[in-house]
C-alpha cells in the first residue's frame, strides 16, 4: 500500500521557499558588516526581495494548506512526538510571516523604502525613526537566529524519521514521482 504524501504543488513550495530561505539567511550574514557600496546597497534589495517573496509564497501555501491536508503522521508515533510537529511547524509558520514583516518594518524606520525586484515601490509603515530602527533590526536578527534553530530541528526530525524511524515522513516531502496534484 502507497504512503500518503505531499501534492506536488506543496513540495515544490516547500523547496522553494526552503532554497529562499537558506539564500536569504546566508545573503544576510554576508552583507552585514560589508562597508557601505554599491555592492551592499545591492545585496540589500535582493535580501529584501527575498524577503517579499517568502512572505508571498508563504501566503500562497497557506491557501493551499487550507484545502489541501497534509499526509497524516505515521499512526505509531508518541502523541508528544506529533505535539511537537505540529508546534515545530506552527513556529516556522509564524516566523516565515513575522520575520519579513520585521524586515519591511525596519527600513521603513530606517528611511529605506523596499522597492520589489526594483519596480514596485512598497509602502513605508512606519516614520523616520533611527532608535525604532535599531530596534528592529534586533528583532530580525532574534527572529532570523530563532527561524534558524528551528529549521535545523525541523530537518533533525525528518533526518531521524528517515534514518531511526525509518517511518517515510521524510519520502513524504522529497519522492515527486508519482505524488498527487
Amino acid at each position: 500500500m502507497p504512503r500518503p504524501r505531499y501534492t506536488r504543488t506543496a513540495i515544490v513550495l516547500h523547496g522553494v521557499m526552503a532554497l529562499l530561505i537558506v539564500t536569504g539567511f546566508c545573503l544576510g550574514l554576508s552583507m552585514a558588516d560589508l562597508p557601505l557600496s554599491p555592492l551592499k546597497l545591492r545585496l540589500f534589495s535582493y535580501h529584501k526581495w527575498i524577503g517579499v517573496s517568502v512572505w508571498g509564497l508563504l501566503l500562497l501555501r497557506i491557501l493551499w494548506r487550507i484545502k489541501h491536508a497534509p499526509p497524516p503522521l505515521p499512526a505509531g508515533m508518541a502523541a508528544w512526538e506529533q505535539t511537537a510537529a505540529h508546534a515545530g511547524h506552527l513556529l516556522l509558520y509564524v516566523l516565515m510571516a513575522v520575520i519579513p514583516i520585521s524586515g519591511w518594518l525596519m527600513s521603513s524606520a530606517q528611511g529605506v523604502t523596499t522597492v520589489y525586484l526594483g519596480l514596485w515601490p512598497l509602502p513605508d509603515l512606519l516614520a523616520k525613526n533611527e532608535a525604532l530602527g535599531r530596534l528592529l533590526l534586533a528583532l530580525h536578527r532574534i527572529l532570523n537566529y530563532a527561524l534558524l534553530g528551528a529549521v535545523i530541528l525541523h530537518v533533525a526530525a525528518a533526518l531521524k524519521h528517515h534514518f531511526i524511524d525509518r517511518d517515510g515522513v521524510l519520502v513524504r516531502m522529497f519522492r515527486l514521482t508519482g505524488a498527487a496534484e
